[in-house]
């Protein structure tokens, strides 16, 4: 395994280069618009597509992930929600463990149960340690997860709570709001926490201007996703693109 997706990554950050990546939820997209956010993505020079979410009721990942291959050679992740989410057709899988929660299912159980079909698919993994903030509202990822957010004023909490995933050996820290967040992740949380970790940091929920993505790059956010206020004005993806990439390059 080359380690492609996930060395790009690390070498962006090491250029002090910021990353977007555009979620995509296979239950609301069909072939229609799969072509309409191909194009928009390749446009706007986004860096990754991530595919999945926290509940993902359609059967159709595969021929998601293939429609976007067919059309774009921006590097799809599969973002799962459940084991049942791999398709081998993608380039990688962020291989999360929920380490700010205590639900052992999300921890450890659910990757045992999936661990043969995950090393039979041939995807680049890429461990993730996934902290869910709260984003001012109860959303499918907490509630799915039956795991209490981390405060989103207990900088201290998170912090810990990243330093702890990155010496397990995580090798990307994801804090997320969650879809339908209310508010995203402070800019004071995110520079806490980047500054204590040296692995990539991802970010995402609530985000839904230019200006915000732009903020939390310069807090410390190595990659910026964004999914739920996509779906609703597809022409985010170009403005949000620009704010993002715009960011000036500063090394850490």
């Amino acid at each position: 395994m080359t380690n492609r997706i996930y060395h790009s990554i690390a070498d962006k950050k090491k250029a002090g280069k910021k990353m977007f990546a555009v979620l995509i939820d296979p239950d609301k997209v069909d072939n229609r618009k799969i072509e309409e956010l191909v194009a928009l993505t390749t446009e706007a020079q986004v860096d990754y597509l991530l595919v999945g979410g926290s509940l993902v009721i359609s059967n159709h990942l595969d021929e998601v992930v293939i429609g976007i291959k067919k059309l774009s050679n921006i590097p799809v992740i599969l973002f799962p929600g459940t084991p049942s989410q791999v398709s081998r057709y993608a380039d990688a899988l962020l291989y999360l463990s929920l380490i700010s929660g205590r639900n052992p299912e999300l921890l450890i159980g659910q990757h045992v149960i999936s661990a043969p079909a995950v090393k039979q698919s041939g995807l680049e993994l890429m461990s993730t340690g996934y902290m869910v903030i709260d984003g001012g509202a109860p959303t499918t990822v907490s509630y799915i997860s039956n795991a209490t957010p981390i405060p989103s004023n207990k900088n201290e909490i998170a912090m810990c709570t990243a330093m702890a995933g990155e010496m397990l050996g995580m090798k990307l820290i994801y804090m997320d709001a969650g879809s339908g967040a209310e508010k995203a992740i402070t800019e004071s949380m995110i520079h806490s926490v980047s500054k204590v970790i040296d692995v990539p940091l991802v970010i995402g929920g609530g985000i839904n201007t230019p200006e915000k993505a732009y903020l939390n790059c310069k807090a410390g956010a190595d990659v910026i996703v964004v999914g739920n206020a996509i779906e609703k004005d597809t022409s985010l993806i170009r403005e949000i693109s620009a704010a993002i990439h715009s960011v000036p390059v500063l090394l850490k």
